[in-house]
């Protein structure tokens, strides 16, 4: 993933999403790791309603997925990147997919573009029948 360029990112905490619990879970440590790493509230608020966000569209959509906390580290800036890798169906249009209120699933659709509006940086790469790879970026 070529759109999110940060030198050596290191998996920090790793985790199967296969239902709400681990969502949660995922949720934690996220906040966890964000009030670790120096985010302020609001920062720390926004990543984890990113990781919520990725983490639920996985159980849903894919019948789950990976999601991967990473600490990173580019130049003299430092932040969190998070990964949501899934096996599922796929977004046949994802410029679709990034306008608000566009579902395919009756969902109010406003997921993915929540995301990136909370990021700092957000890439996607998706292939219909293969599954979607997210990553998120949280600069401190």
């Amino acid at each position: 993933m070529s759109a999110i360029r940060a030198d050596s990112p290191r998996p920090y905490f790793n985790l199967s999403i296969n239902n709400e619990q681990d969502v949660g879970h995922a949720v934690r440590e996220a906040r966890s790791e964000a009030y670790l790493a120096g985010f302020d509230k609001p920062n720390i608020f926004k990543l984890c309603t990113i990781v919520a966000e990725l983490c639920r569209n996985m159980l849903y959509h894919a019948g789950g997925g990976e999601f991967v906390i990473r600490h990173i580290h580019s130049g003299n800036r430092s932040g969190i990147e998070i990964e949501a890798l899934d096996h599922g169906p796929g977004i046949a249009d994802i410029s679709m997919a990034m306008q608000d209120h566009f579902s395919t699933r009756g969902t109010l659709g406003i997921g993915l573009p929540a995301v990136k509006r909370l990021s700092d940086e957000m890439h996607i790469e998706s292939e219909p029948g293969k599954g979607t790879v997210v990553k998120a970026l949280k600069w401190l």
